[in-house]
């Protein structure tokens, strides 16, 4: 990880204070030799991770390539998603295969490209997932930010240079995402992700695992 040790930053630091504060660690920890930065940002869905990472690749200081990690989700229906365990919703929640693909072929040939997850499909809750008819390419920057939920899984830590967790509290959430979703929110479904990303945040990846907590 760059640099080796880790730090927690308090909850209140997740608005403005927390884009400060990694903007501060990536200036601090930029990868030897001028390599680009391969960093995840984790959290649970309404934590602010879209938002903290819009900041960072506004006043990073140079190119920044974000990945959205909504683009793997794996689908399933609400049927096959109740048959689950906990942990197959977590191994199964995003492509996550496909997300190693990517970011490998970026560090390998500094370009990758995937098909995104259709969210606006009417069938997006079917057994297949839907995806975009348009491939998404993006190309090697000086900072990588792979962003979303489950974005420093174990599988991935290989190639980040930094795990990055951001919370907030539980109902600062529920409210971001009944604005963010309006009349499509669906409690249903926002308690099957929220069973995983209990089991994800609490024995998979609990905030020790990771190089910064803000």
């Amino acid at each position: 990880m760059v640099p080796d040790e880790r730090s927690v930053a308090p909850v209140a630091a997740a608005g403005q204070g927390a884009a400060a504060v990694l903007l501060a660690r990536l200036r601090q920890g930029k990868a030897p030799g001028h390599r680009p930065l391969f960093v995840g940002i984790d959290g649970r869905s309404g934590s602010g991770k879209s938002t903290l990472t819009a900041r960072v690749a506004r006043e990073f200081g140079g190119p920044v390539t974000v990945i959205e990690g909504d683009d793997f989700y794996g689908g399933g229906s609400a049927a096959t998603w109740d048959r689950r365990t906990t942990a197959e919703r977590v191994d199964l929640v995003l492509d996550w295969r496909r997300q190693h693909d990517v970011l490998t072929r970026l560090r390998a040939d500094g370009a990758a490209g995937w098909r995104a997850f259709d969210w606006d499909s009417e069938g997006w809750d079917g057994e297949v997932a839907p995806l975009a008819a348009a491939t998404t390419t993006v190309r090697i920057a000086p900072l990588v930010v792979l962003e979303g939920a489950y974005s420093c899984r174990p599988e991935l830590h290989g190639l980040l240079d930094l795990r990055v967790l951001l919370t907030a509290p539980a109902e600062v959430r529920r409210r971001r995402l009944v604005e963010r979703e309006g009349a499509e929110y669906d409690e249903d479904w926002a308690v099957r992700w929220s069973t995983a990303e209990d089991h994800y945040f609490g024995t998979v990846m609990p905030a020790g695992s990771f190089d910064l907590v803000l």
